[in-house]
């Protein structure tokens, strides 16, 4: 279950602010199952409308901020940064798996290759080795 954490900094935080942040930024969990706090903070300072998103994933912390003239832009330009954020790691997770699924496979072709005779030494060479 997804908890979510929105604060305001020099803003009052409408309920329609808040609906357009929870459908936007709700949008993470899709990627991951395991989402377990999203926070986000609002603020404006000297004009700019700044949004900082911090999400928990399985002790993994993906963090975005956005400044922007427009609140519901810097939403929208944050949530892109996020999920950007979360493809990456997908992949990286996925490239983990991979390389450990390969490994695991050529060690099984190893094991599975039928066994070679012994060898038999054709020819043997000597070399005088001289003192330095």
């Amino acid at each position: 279950m997804t908890t979510f954490t929105i604060r305001g900094k020099n803003i009052e935080i409408t309920p329609a602010l808040k609906d357009y942040v929870e459908k936007r930024v709700g949008k993470v969990s899709k990627y991951f199952d395991a989402v377990s706090e999203i926070t986000v903070l609002l603020a404006v300072t000297k004009g700019r409308h700044i949004v900082e998103v911090t999400v928990s994933i399985n002790g993994i912390l993906l963090r975005g901020e956005e400044s922007t003239m427009d609140m519901y832009t810097s939403i929208d330009l944050v949530v892109e940064k996020l999920e950007r954020q979360i493809e990456k790691h997908k992949t990286k997770l996925a490239r983990k798996f991979r390389q450990v699924s390969f490994k695991e496979a050529v060690v099984e072709e190893i094991k599975e290759a039928p066994e070679v005779e012994d060898f038999q030494v054709v020819k043997t060479k000597r070399f005088a080795v001289k003192p330095m």
